[in-house]
């Protein structure tokens, strides 16, 4: 692979990256923050000029790298056919909430403290993301239907979820510049997507950015949650299949430590 297979940027063929990409280089050069995309940018670690390099992928891959990829094969195919549920309803940023013991964003509540308790105390907590669950109050740990850790990842971890579906991103990218990079382009943008799903279900309220809440705590709100669940599932299923048929090709290429 020559030097400029490796630098050529992939924004010409998709603007919608470039618009996003830029608008957040924007607000960074204002020192402006974003509650919901930065989190893209920040949660994980590929910073915008590597979202921007284009790879078609290559091979082979370096021995000492076969067991993380190994590691992300199985929770990919494990995830893939595993049905999915949905029946969280989003309650896992209000169980970081739970009795106001911690707050992950410097945000209003569009509802009150005793409200987000009484809601998060109504309905089962199901949890199933170790990366949600570990973030919830010491309090509301208890009320998750099962712990979860990351041992326990690959037997929990299903792919109606939206943070394993918006993890599609972060698996694409962690193995660049082997896997191509249309992948990782593709769960960028449908982590965006599920993103502001996962925010707009959230007791913050959002309105000074342009988003509407999806209110779980009604059940009309609960229906509206779902049928995005059942969307982006959808779509993140495409993905996770192509994601995982690439994880399989590198390995297949690469040498057996």
């Amino acid at each position: 692979m020559n030097a400029s297979a490796t630098t050529r940027s992939s924004l010409p063929s998709n603007t919608e990256l470039a618009s996003i990409v830029a608008a957040h280089l924007a607000r960074q050069a204002r020192h402006e923050k974003h509650p919901v995309i930065d989190f893209l940018f920040e949660y994980y670690t590929h910073r915008p000029a590597q979202l921007l390099r284009y790879s078609p992928g290559k091979s082979p891959l370096p021995a000492e790298r076969r067991r993380a990829a190994e590691w992300i094969a199985n929770l990919l195919e494990a995830t893939l056919h595993r049905p999915p549920q949905f029946a969280c309803h989003g309650l896992h940023e209000w169980a970081m909430v739970y009795r106001g013991e911690a707050r992950r964003h410097d945000l209003p509540l569009r509802l009150s403290q005793a409200e987000i308790d009484a809601l998060v105390e109504s309905l089962p907590v199901n949890c199933t993301h170790f990366d949600a669950y570990r973030f919830f109050t010491p309090s509301a740990l208890p009320l998750n239907r099962v712990p979860v850790t990351r041992e326990s990842q690959q037997a929990f971890e299903q792919p109606g979820c939206l943070h394993a579906n918006m993890d599609l991103y972060k698996w694409a990218y962690k193995f660049q510049p082997w896997l191509p990079s249309d992948l990782m382009v593709d769960a960028f943008l449908l982590a965006v997507e599920i993103r502001e799903v996962d925010m707009r279900a959230t007791p913050y309220d959002l309105t000074r950015y342009g988003y509407a809440p999806i209110p779980i705590e009604t059940p009309a709100g609960r229906q509206e949650y779902q049928r995005f669940q059942q969307e982006l599932f959808s779509k993140a299923q495409a993905l996770r299949t192509r994601l995982l048929n690439a994880y399989r090709r590198l390995l297949a290429s690469g040498p057996r430590a």
